[in-house]
């Protein structure tokens, strides 16, 4: 397969990189950041420096043309203003969506957030900071903006709180699971799994560490 991911030098996009390429795939991989080319390449993918915040969609299309799937890893990140989290992780998934469409990309994984369907309907969880709500406003408009899309076949991934510890290939992936946490290398290894077997279509699961594998996990999907 060849397969397309923004956001490429995020930590879920590298270990996914890592593990596609092992299989014999190959990665495009879309970075903002020149300097971070060297890494892609070590994991193994082809990097393209494209900044998908001033990018037009026939210019991201242009890349993604021949490509079997693509991935939305991008995210504003930690330190971002309210600003970025809609311009990065609403805009830039909206972007992506066109791009894929007019390439003629059929298969579209989105990583989104758990907790994004709390703030639906202009609900607001008691506590909750402006950056945060804004964050997950924006994650919950680029999901609503992927389901609205018939030409895509896609499927949304809400991962738990994310940690660096090492994967144990043991999660809980279901339309809703609680809340939890999962490593970031057992994210990669469920988005890799849905992206070979081609399983997920148009639907929305959330995705914490659990007792089932990955295998079992993803093929009770199927």
């Amino acid at each position: 397969m060849r397969i397309g991911i923004a956001g490429a030098h995020g930590k879920i996009a590298r270990e996914l990189t890592r593990r596609l390429v092992a299989q014999g795939h190959y990665v495009t991989g879309l970075i903002r950041n020149p300097d971070h080319a060297a890494d892609l390449r070590q994991d193994g993918a082809d990097p393209v420096v494209l900044d998908l915040e001033s990018a037009t969609a026939q210019e991201v299309a242009d890349v993604l043309t021949g490509a079997d799937a693509v991935v939305f890893a991008a995210g504003a990140g930690p330190g971002s203003g309210v600003e970025r989290k809609d311009s990065v992780d609403r805009a830039a998934s909206v972007l992506l969506a066109d791009a894929a469409e007019i390439a003629g990309v059929g298969r579209f994984l989105q990583i989104s957030s758990m907790g994004a369907d709390s703030v639906d309907g202009g609900a607001r969880p008691e506590g909750m900071d402006d950056v945060f709500y804004a964050y997950l406003l924006a994650k919950l408009a680029a999901e609503q903006d992927l389901q609205a899309r018939k030409q895509l076949n896609w499927t949304i991934i809400r991962p738990g709180g994310l940690t660096d510890e090492p994967g144990t290939g043991r999660v809980k992936l279901a339309a809703k699971t609680g809340f939890g946490s999962i490593p970031r290398a057992d994210v990669a290894s469920v988005l890799a799994a849905l992206l070979v077997g081609n399983i997920g279509r148009s639907t929305v699961l959330e995705l914490t560490s659990g007792e089932q594998t990955v295998r079992d996990a993803v093929s009770a999907l199927a």
